[in-house]
């Protein structure tokens, strides 16, 4: 049997760092409604809490084991933290250059203010207290 001298699979964490990279693509496309590209940069930031709790969570319990096992790209745990981490970085630099250019910028722009927890009324902070603890704290 002869062994290709390339892996045939791609490593599926750093694809899904490319995946996740064109759903943010999205987000700083003009063409795109405002609202709309807001939504694909909040559906990244929450991909991105998953991907490092449990693919990347994963892997440092693997590396920290010792287990050398190459995945099905040809890449030892260890190799893909490091190839992530190159990834990684590159991409919340652009989440946050992208945030900066929709929220404080675009958003604005169309009357869109963001609020900081001490620049609410009473009201205000009441109403986001009862939806935190009643809508997202329970998920």
């Amino acid at each position: 049997m002869i062994k290709p001298s390339k892996p045939l699979f791609f490593n599926r964490e750093l694809s899904w760092l490319e995946f996740n990279d064109r759903v943010l693509s999205l987000a700083f496309d003009p063409a795109q409604p405002l609202l709309e590209r807001v939504k694909f940069l909040a559906i990244t930031a929450s991909n991105l809490d998953e991907f490092l709790m449990v693919r990347v969570g994963g892997l440092h319990m693997v590396a920290q084991r010792k287990i050398t096992a190459l995945d099905s790209s040809g890449l030892t745990p260890g190799q893909q933290l490091s190839a992530i981490d190159v990834r990684l970085s590159a991409f919340i630099r652009r989440q946050y250059e992208c945030f900066r250019a929709l929220v404080d910028g675009e958003c604005k722009k169309a009357g869109i203010n963001r609020r900081l927890a001490d620049g609410l009324s009473d009201q205000q902070a009441e109403h986001c207290a009862y939806v935190f603890e009643h809508e997202l704290f329970p998920v």
